[in-house]
């Protein structure tokens, strides 16, 4: 899996995974339990992952959703 998304920002990532579901792109949320473990003090970031085979999809749906600035390398 390719990590496409990293943020603290749970809007955001709530955003991410809305726009990637409705464009079918199968994806996981890592590290969304560890604020459980930190405390809730948010330093901890979830990051979106995606197979490799939708990496494409998935940047170019992001990207027309106004994302392209949320897009890891």
């Amino acid at each position: 899996m390719i990590e496409i998304v990293r943020s603290n920002d749970i809007v955001l990532i709530s955003f991410v995974e809305s726009i990637l579901t409705a464009s079918r792109v199968r994806y996981f949320v890592a590290d969304q339990h560890m604020s459980a473990v930190e405390g809730s003090l948010g330093f901890l970031p979830r990051r979106i992952l995606v197979d490799a085979d939708q990496e494409a999809l998935a940047r170019r749906t992001l990207c027309d959703a106004g994302l392209a600035m949320e897009l890891r390398p």
